[in-house]
């Protein structure tokens, strides 16, 4: 193997006893590891001991940074300047100074003021009201009555300090038996299965109307058998219940409100006036006669004070026979008890004995007759009332029965439908 020959350049390229100078820029990037070469270094190459040792001029210095090794001069630097290869490719790009940073949304773009140095605790406090004269703020104050004693606070019971679940229930929890070791199955080849079928859907159930039979299929005739020849089928009627239905209704309706509103339709309204004339019995117009039936006209009023028209009258027969007649006209809606009430007001004045009720024939009418006793004469007194009109009559020398039939007589002729 050759020696190094003095003044030979090192592996490096650079020249021997000086260090070139490098780039501030590049020396300060990091470099890539040198590659290794297939020539060993001079150092690892074993020295023949018959050949002399190469002087110190000579020796290319394999460590520069020893201190012991003398400055080079000025013409080898510049030498070594010029003759330094451009630096290898480090791999890594030089990296640019970072921008000022962007102040975020909201930030403010004057920089925070430094903290005081001093904190307030250490200050002299400042009294607000120094030099402010609050001698008039004072207010007298009322002399409170002394608080009661309050009740003291019951000691509470002494707690024992809680020292943990037990020892035994630490960690412990239920731990599940195990489970049976299951036979062994056959196999066996598996036969498919078929589908089940979907579940019939139930049957539906005709609706049927209320109030109405279930409608039976007609019987079919037998097989084989044939009509009479001349046979003609003739469908069934059906039987219809709605026209009874609807005339039970209208019977309802209408019926009841007309059998108790015909009555009282046709004995109201009515108008009241005395005839001269009623078969035998003739109308007085004497003083005394007038003066009679102007009484009783008056009290009838005074009675029955809801009356719309009253009347009286004298009326007296050839042979001696009178019979007095009064009432009124207007709206009854309780005829039986008006009746009644009728009789109870003249039982004092005739002394009449217990009332009979007497049939009239007439649909809301009513009629009462006792017998009493008027000026030393034996009397019968009979009313009668019905939903429109009131009429009384004293008669004499009569039997009750008779009475009751003349007092219709009278009754016919006075009492007349207003129209």
């Amino acid at each position: 193997m050759p020696e190094p020959q003095p003044g030979a350049r090192p592996a490096d390229g650079s020249t021997p006893g000086a260090e070139p100078d490098r780039d501030p820029a590049a020396a300060d990037e990091p470099t890539s590891p040198p590659v290794p070469s297939d020539q060993p270094e001079p150092s690892a190459q074993p020295e023949k001991p018959d050949q002399p040792a190469p002087s110190a001029q000579s020796e290319p210095p394999t460590r520069p940074e020893k201190p012991d090794q003398p400055a080079p001069s000025d013409q080898s630097a510049a030498a070594a300047t010029a003759e330094a290869p451009a630096p290898r490719w480090s791999g890594s790009a030089p990296v640019p100074p970072p921008l000022p940073r962007r102040p975020a949304w909201g930030e403010s773009a004057e920089p925070t003021p430094p903290p005081p140095v001093g904190s307030p605790e250490h200050q002299t406090p400042v009294d607000p009201w120094a030099g402010v004269d609050t001698g008039g703020w004072d207010l007298p104050s009322a002399e409170l009555p002394p608080l009661p004693p309050t009740v003291p606070y019951p000691t509470p019971p002494a707690t024992r300090q809680w020292s943990g679940p037990p020892a035994g229930s630490v960690g412990s929890h239920p731990v599940s038996p195990a489970a049976a070791p299951r036979p062994p199955q056959a196999t066996g080849p598996r036969i498919p299965t078929r589908p089940m079928p979907p579940p019939a859907p139930p049957p539906v159930v005709p609706k049927q109307r209320r109030g109405r039979r279930s409608a039976t299929p007609p019987v079919a005739p037998p097989p084989g058998w044939q009509a009479p020849k001349g046979y003609v089928p003739v469908p069934v009627r059906r039987r219809r219940r709605w026209p009874w239905v609807l005339l039970l209704t209208l019977a309802c309706c209408c019926g009841c409100p007309a059998y108790y509103g015909f009555p009282i339709s046709a004995q109201y309204p009515v108008q009241a006036a005395l005839p001269a004339q009623v078969d035998d019995l003739s109308l007085r117009q004497d003083n005394r006669s007038a003066e009679t039936a102007q009484q009783l006209e008056n009290e009838v009023r005074k009675e029955h004070w809801l009356a719309e028209d009253t009347f009286a009258g004298v009326y007296s027969t050839s042979n001696g026979k009178q019979v007095t007649v009064f009432g009124g006209t207007g709206f009854r809606l309780n005829p039986e008890s008006d009746a009644d009430a009728e009789i109870s007001r003249l039982t004092e004045r005739y002394a009449l004995d217990t009332p009979e009720s007497v049939d009239t024939g007439v649909r809301g009418r009513h009629e009462r007759c006792a017998v009493g006793r008027s000026a030393g004469d034996e009397v019968v007194v009979c009313t009668s009332v019905d939903y429109g009109s009131i009429a009384t009559g004293v008669f004499t020398r009569l039997s009750v029965v008779d009475s009751a039939a003349l007092l219709a007589t009278l009754r016919a002729q006075i009492v007349q439908p207003k129209g």
